[in-house]
């Protein structure tokens, strides 16, 4: 059996919905028991039943928190995964672009956890979402339809992006083929793998602004903002500090040049070219 962690997030969801049909059974922090097993990170004595009978384990990482409370969530599932003689992980990591970024720290300590672990490991090193941009492009089309601007901090830099749909379609197909080499009583050909899922399509502020400008019917000319200028604008908005400072990360990263990636497994895993993010970009303008 295949267990989904995380369903009522975006990833999980949508990894849960691939894998329809099949023996698999979702894992949420509210689940009842009955349509969802209880899976909850932060309270580890619910990982025990939760992992019960389950073959393929879809670990979906915890999200955002402090690094020392990820790392207790994620050390919590491979020590219950490992008492509940779970046979292969797949984990979903931070693809080597984002190395520099606040939030890689615990998605590598993960795996080097993983490894270390009496089950087999695979892992699926997600690159950025294209949902990101898109919600700069939504949250900048209203102030570019009335100045004709599209202000972000982003410099002169870009980074790669891959439709969130595309990554759960390889973590289907890991995970399915997984299930059914393991019914076949053979080691999963994705074994001791890690996959680099970066996207194939680079976004920068001057792409961003010129989507914009086809949505709008208008020229919009992109204009770069400083990190402290943003770190000045998050500040009043009521996020936690570590949600300011990954912010703060991934722009950084962006401004750098660091998030462009390279080699990518994408593609061969999708079998198919990946989905055009400058659609979902285009998409985010025009959903009200």
């Amino acid at each position: 059996m295949i267990l989904v962690t995380g369903v009522s997030g975006g990833l999980g969801g949508l990894i849960l919905k691939g894998l329809s049909g099949r023996d698999v059974v979702a894992g949420t922090r509210s689940g009842d028991g009955v349509t969802a097993r209880r899976i909850d990170f932060d309270e580890p004595e619910t990982l025990a039943e939760g992992f019960k009978d389950i073959d393929v384990l879809v670990f979906v990482s915890a999200g955002y928190a402090e690094d020392d409370v990820v790392i207790a969530r994620h050390d919590a599932v491979a020590d219950a995964a490992a008492r509940a003689g779970v046979r292969h992980v797949i984990y979903t990591s931070l693809a080597g672009s984002g190395d520099f970024m606040s939030i890689a720290l615990p998605h590598r300590w993960t795996e080097a956890r993983l490894a270390d672990g009496p089950f087999d490991v695979t892992i699926l090193r997600n690159g950025l979402y294209a949902e990101i941009p898109a919600g700069l492009a939504a949250m900048g089309a209203g102030p570019a339809a009335d100045t004709g601007v599209f202000a972000a901090p982003l410099g002169s830099g870009r980074a790669s992006v891959v439709a969130r749909e595309d990554l759960a379609d390889v973590a289907v197909r890991v995970a399915a083929e997984t299930q059914r080499d393991l019914a076949a009583n053979h080691r999963s050909r994705h074994a001791g793998k890690t996959y680099e899922l970066e996207g194939v399509t680079t976004i920068g502020g001057k792409d961003i602004a010129e989507i914009l400008a086809e949505a709008l019917g208008r020229q919009v000319e992109y204009q770069s903002v400083s990190l402290s200028e943003t770190r000045a604008a998050l500040t009043g908005l009521g996020l936690e500090p570590y949600q300011i400072n990954h912010t703060l990360s991934l722009f950084s990263n962006i401004n750098a040049g660091t998030l462009k990636g390279h080699d990518t497994d994408l593609a061969t895993l999708l079998g198919t070219g990946p989905r055009p993010v400058r659609e979902t970009i285009a998409q985010a303008i025009s959903t009200p």
